[in-house]
């Protein structure tokens, strides 16, 4: 027997979780069909409350981010007819193409996220740790060749070797996986 309908605050939860979950890669399908980032976060923030008001017509057997980019889609057309005075506006035809490449891309850049996190997974923690800091914001990366008691030349010819063993890594995962 089927329990009660869940809750607004149960539907508003889910929408909250899948939501974060996808948000920058909504944000940046959004950014694809607009000129600036201003734009991208007007049409980010309508179609977060679009998405929202929506939410109880979404399938949860279906993909949330394909489902999403409908909408952002839509949001974006409807903010550059809003914005057509503007002359670095791009036509309709041109954003509705570049709204079909984004949203097959959306597959591809996940592809790839998962290939990454497999084959930083794959490579011995030190190396994993010393390619994390290498991209960590505000590292310099000749202070870790001092910390790794090596030079810096010397530093900066393994940190290459582990990209290109990596990114060796992502590109067999992704090759197979299409």
């Amino acid at each position: 027997m089927p329990g009660p309908p869940p809750s607004s605050d149960d539907a508003y939860e889910r929408f909250l979780k899948l939501f974060a979950h996808h948000e920058n890669d909504l944000r940046t399908f959004i950014r694809s069909l607009l000129p600036t980032w201003h734009d991208a976060d007007e049409v980010v923030q309508q179609s977060a409350l679009v998405i929202w008001r929506k939410f109880d017509q979404f399938d949860p057997s279906t993909e949330f981010m394909k489902w999403a980019c409908v909408i952002a889609r839509f949001e974006a057309l409807a903010y550059r007819r809003k914005m057509a005075r503007d002359r670095l506006v791009f036509r309709e035809d041109i954003l509705e193409l570049m709204a079909d490449e984004g949203a097959e891309e959306i597959d591809q850049r996940q592809a790839e996220y998962e290939a990454l996190e497999s084959c930083l997974q794959a490579i011995p923690e030190k190396h994993r740790r010393l390619l994390t800091l290498a991209y960590t914001p505000g590292i310099k990366v000749k202070e870790l060749a001092r910390q790794a008691g090596s030079s810096s030349a010397a530093f900066y010819m393994r940190l290459n070797r582990l990209r290109k063993d990596l990114m060796h890594c992502i590109e067999s995962k992704t090759q197979s996986a299409s």
